[in-house]
């Protein structure tokens, strides 16, 4: 052990002797300081944002005159996504996929206002985060400044003499993997109080930040690991900077950059108007509750009246179009599911594909991890969608009920031509303050870390097989000096 120590303590004399290593250090330190500010600062204050925005939207809703309930169908409600607890941390894909959604009857709509589509391009590029400098930005410095740790030694014949002096050479290179790791925690130091702080002031639960932290943890491991190495087995310095430089690009450009079209060729989404069309189409099959002589209404009609022991619509002690109305929606929305089940489907496929290709390349696992302890992965923006949606389906057929129970049926069918009838037809506004507000769940503890999971794993075994490169490295050191 006091020869690893040694060996270290020599490392970093080295480190900071070097003015090229240490300003790279300090400007990456300062890069990460800088992100971890920025981002913390802009997800507390889109938090704070979200929150108004809901307050609002809430109140617009229940400040509404009294009016007919189907008047409140169409002027619709807003459902805004909470922002995470570890998204200062990991945006994930929120920049891209819209937190707002405007729910109304009849229809399904998509998340809006996304950064990307309000923000110049190159929010496009990625946004400026401790996970991207971390996941991109540090590894490369590793590299400069570790590939010439064992290799250096050698060209100088430093290493010679070390072995010589029976050095084992384990211990060369764990010693220079805890300085490069020390190195690195010091690099990383303003990332982890970002999570300790956002563990500690309580949006972050704290084994989101253990995930987290144990994920980037294994990755930059693995780079430390596998720069040892390499420094080990090449010749020449030149040689294990090239050698790295080429892995880095290859694992952390090339591979991530090209999976997502791989992902989309096998598995390929329909666009959003084709979507359109084949709903379109589909809606107009599915019958229409205003032709009497349509076969499926002209079956729930009569349906209705044999639940209701009557042979008229007249006679029914509930207004018969508000019971028109909830039929609808539910055909509807049974259909806007299917869609959107289909279009979530070729999703999920396409992220087992990029998944499969994590094989190739250590950072697309730490993407997933990341956002997934982040919950700001595919799978919390599905999940927004889908309790947006319960909400929607609940609120509209809240609505519709209230039209078939609170609205006279003649009233109903003579609004449109006599005033008395609308004023009548028209329910107190303490229905809609009585209505419930959108309040989404967030996934379990379990939940994030089982989606997490897969993606660790694999960090694992591309830290195992570092371990293993470094270990004939280490056996091959002596006759290699």
């Amino acid at each position: 052990m006091s020869a690893v120590l040694s060996v270290a303590r020599n490392e970093l004399r080295h480190l900071v002797r070097s003015r090229v290593a240490l300003t790279g250090l300090v400007l990456t330190a300062l890069l990460t300081l800088a992100a971890a500010l920025t981002s913390s600062a802009y997800q507390a204050d889109q938090a704070g944002l979200r929150e108004r925005l809901q307050a609002s939207a809430d109140a617009e809703f229940e400040s509404q005159p009294d009016r007919h309930p189907h008047r409140v169908v169409h002027y619709g409600h807003f459902a805004i996504r909470p922002a995470s607890g570890l998204a200062a941390l990991d945006p994930g894909v929120e920049a891209f996929t819209g937190n707002m959604i405007f729910l109304e009857g009849h229809r399904q709509n998509s998340a809006n206002f996304g950064d990307a589509r309000q923000s110049s391009l190159l929010v496009r590029f990625g946004q400026l985060s401790p996970a991207l400098v971390l996941q991109v930005i540090v590894p490369l410095l590793l590299v400069f400044i570790g590939a010439a740790a064992i290799a250096g030694e050698r060209e100088r014949g430093t290493l010679r003499q070390a072995v010589l002096a029976g050095v084992p050479g384990r211990s060369i290179l764990a010693g220079k993997a805890l300085a490069l790791g020390l190195a690195t925690l010091a690099i990383a130091a303003p990332a982890i109080l970002l999570l300790v702080w956002l563990a500690m002031t309580g949006p972050a639960r704290p084994s989101a930040v253990l995930l987290a932290a144990g994920g980037y943890g294994v990755y930059l491991g693995f780079w430390i690991v596998l720069i040892v190495a390499v420094s080990a087995l090449a010749g020449r310095s030149r040689t294990s900077l090239m050698t790295l430089v080429g892995a880095w690009a290859f694992a952390v450009i090339l591979v991530p950059r090209i999976a997502p079209e791989l992902a989309a060729g096998a598995r390929p989404l329909p666009t959003r108007i084709e979507t359109d069309i084949a709903i379109a189409r589909d809606l107009r099959s599915m019958g229409d509750s205003h032709d009497p002589d349509d076969p499926y209404f002209a079956a729930f009609k009569q349906k209705t009246l044999r639940q209701y022991g009557v042979t008229r619509v007249e006679d029914l002690p509930v207004n018969y179009r508000g019971l028109l109305g909830m039929e609808g929606e539910k055909l509807t929305s049974s259909l806007f599911n299917r869609y959107a089940d289909q279009a979530f489907a070729a999703m999920a496929d396409q992220s087992r594909i990029m998944d499969a290709l994590a094989v190739l390349s250590p950072t697309i696992a730490i993407r997933r991890l990341s956002m997934a302890a982040a919950e700001t992965d595919l799978g919390g923006y599905r999940r927004f969608l889908q309790q947006a949606e319960a909400y929607r389906y609940e609120l509209i057929q809240r609505l519709n009920w209230l039209q078939a129970t609170a609205v006279d049926a003649e009233d109903d069918a003579a609004k449109g031509s006599d005033a008395a009838a609308e004023a009548r037809s028209r329910v107190s506004a303490d229905h809609w303050r009585d209505m419930p507000r959108f309040n989404p769940a967030r996934p379990t503890p379990g939940e994030v870390i089982r989606g997490a999971l897969p993606a660790l794993i694999v960090l694992l075994l591309w830290f195992a097989a570092a371990g293993l490169l470094a270990g004939h490295a280490a056996r091959r050191l002596r006759s290699a000096a």
